[in-house]
């Protein structure tokens, strides 16, 4: 099948196996001929002729201004062939090969992970370009339907985990792409490519998070802001380097108030909002904060039996149920027993 590609292609194209987690993850612009050669990869493989050019864009949102600009004539979208098509297909094989269950088990063992942390990623990116590139309705319908068109580089990693991408397989130009770049649009005369974001932070469940700057940041600062996985403006961050409990108590949102406690420090802000503890017992202290218009948060204050390295004892706090009465119930609740079984030989 590659008799037909290119010297070019043909020496652009990766053959060592891809770790498609990093791929996912990668920031900074990777290399631009070996992209542009799984582009042309991808056409051909379709059965369509290669695109005329190969125009690059900073971010998604910078190719969405380019394609509605109208400074180019990129002709018909081509996606369903170069993408849908070939994945359809390879999904097809593989189901005829593994069964229902069978599949259903390749994909567990394979990009379901992967998927749950791109596509909360995609779906921010989304709604970032139409927030920043729409303005009347017609204009976001536009926006939309355009970016159903994108083939999203990068972040097709977890289906390309689970196909087979190797050279001359129908899906080796779209995972040419991916391990190169960022989304794409294919058109019958132009391919629109982006280059990956420089910056990407995530907390440890994999969400968009970042407390002192954007958690996803493209070159034509095209950003978005995040705390552990909850869009926020960057006023709202730079609003919590000033933050008093008086503020918290003040701030309206639910969702905003947690996480201006969870900045500050649930243990911060009891010690300093003057909070009294519910119940002390031999395994910590039960501590409370009403919350209006949200559940309580309740915690147990703790102190490691076991010294530090420099002989200190560290105090934490463990977040359990609104409904612990108890102390010994709380801790009891973080291993997974209830109160009048939970007989600690030390604690640690």
């Amino acid at each position: 099948m590659t008799r037909n590609l290119s010297a070019t292609t043909e020496t652009s194209i990766e053959t060592t196996p891809r770790d498609w987690r990093a791929v996912a993850a990668a920031t900074g612009s990777g290399d631009r001929t070996a992209a542009e050669a799984g582009v042309r990869l991808a056409y051909t493989r379709a059965g369509l002729a290669e695109p005329e050019r190969i125009v690059w864009a900073a971010s998604p949102l910078a190719a969405v201004e380019l394609l509605t600009s109208g400074s180019i004539a990129p002709g018909a979208p081509v996606r369903e062939a170069v993408r849908n098509g070939p994945w359809a297909a390879e999904r097809a094989r593989l189901h005829t090969a593994l069964g229902t269950n069978g599949y259903s088990a390749h994909w567990r063992a394979t990009g379901a992970d992967l998927w749950d942390l791109t596509n909360s990623v995609v779906e921010r990116i989304r709604a970032g370009v139409i927030d920043a590139a729409a303005g009347d309705r017609k204009r976001e319908r536009q926006i939309r339907v355009l970016l159903l068109d994108a083939v999203l580089g990068q972040h097709e990693a977890a289906w390309l985990s689970a196909y087979d991408t190797a050279p001359g397989h129908p899906l080796d130009g779209v995972a040419a792409v991916a391990a190169q770049a960022g989304w794409w649009w294919p058109y019958a005369k132009v391919a629109v490519i982006t280059e990956r974001p420089l910056e990407l932070h995530r907390d440890e469940a994999g969400r968009l998070d970042r407390g002192d700057g954007p958690a996803l940041a493209y070159a034509d600062g095209f950003v978005l802001h995040a705390w552990r996985g909850m869009p926020v403006t960057a006023e709202f961050l730079d609003s919590l380097r000033s933050l008093t409990p008086q503020r918290i108590r003040e701030e309206e949102n639910a969702e905003l108030r947690r996480v201006m406690l969870e900045y500050y420090g649930y243990d911060r802000y009891l010690t300093e909002s003057d909070a009294r503890p519910l119940h002390r017992d031999e395994t910590g202290i039960l501590w409370r904060i009403a919350l209006d218009g949200d559940e309580d948060v309740v915690m147990v204050e703790v102190v490691n039996s076991t010294p530090e390295p420099d002989g200190a004892y560290r105090t934490y706090w463990l977040r359990v149920p609104p409904t612990t009465r108890t102390a010994r119930e709380g801790v009891a609740w973080t291993f997974g027993l209830g109160a009048d079984i939970y007989e600690p030989l030390q604690q640690t």
